[in-house]
């Protein structure tokens, strides 16, 4: 998709190099920002409710995945999410005390929400869940097919259902940046 055709859509704000399937759909666009460098793979769906959702620079959404709710939903610079990850900030009461489903007035229903915030250098493999609430310090990677439910501390390497720290990841990448930084990119 061209720049025009990105900006056509509506978008809150849109930085350069955005790159954007046009088999990628969005919801509450005008709610949806947009940095610089930015990829937008296949059939990806942003969703964005009243608290929007902030993308910002050198990040890449990959095939499939899905950012949706009505609490804010932020990608600090350098994100990278994998395919098939998906990152809810709104989340239906399974208890049965309320009913369940968008289709259902929201007077029946129990859905709560909360802002997710992923900090620079997340990475997030493939397959992976984060829940409402949850904040990914700067630095942090969650392993494939992980279930994140609490938020996770700068620089630990989490994996599992529920998620859990299993090491230290390293902080090199902060050099790097400042060389990308350097040649003005």
């Amino acid at each position: 998709m061209g720049l025009e055709a990105i900006k056509a859509l509506g978008f809150a704000s849109v930085g350069k190099n955005v790159q954007i399937s046009d088999r990628a759909s969005f919801y509450g666009v005008g709610r949806i920002s947009l940095g610089s460098n930015v990829r937008i793979d296949d059939f990806c769906v942003l969703s964005a409710g009243v608290g929007g959702i902030s993308v910002g620079n050198y990040v890449h959404i990959a095939v499939y995945s899905s950012l949706i709710g009505a609490g804010k939903i932020s990608l600090s610079d350098y994100c990278n999410i994998s395919s098939r990850v998906a990152i809810y900030s709104s989340n239906d009461d399974y208890s049965g005390a309320a009913m369940t489903n968008p289709t259902v007035p929201s007077e029946f229903t129990g859905v709560t929400h909360a802002d997710v915030l992923l900090g620079k250098h997340v990475i997030v493999g493939s397959g992976s869940v984060i829940l409402p609430g949850v904040t990914l310090e700067e630095g942090v990677a969650v392993g494939a097919l992980s279930l994140v439910q609490k938020c996770c501390q700068a620089f630990g390497v989490y994996a599992g259902n529920p998620a859990r720290r299993i090491k230290e990841r390293k902080r090199d990448l902060l050099e790097l940046e400042q060389r990308l930084i350097s040649r003005g990119i």
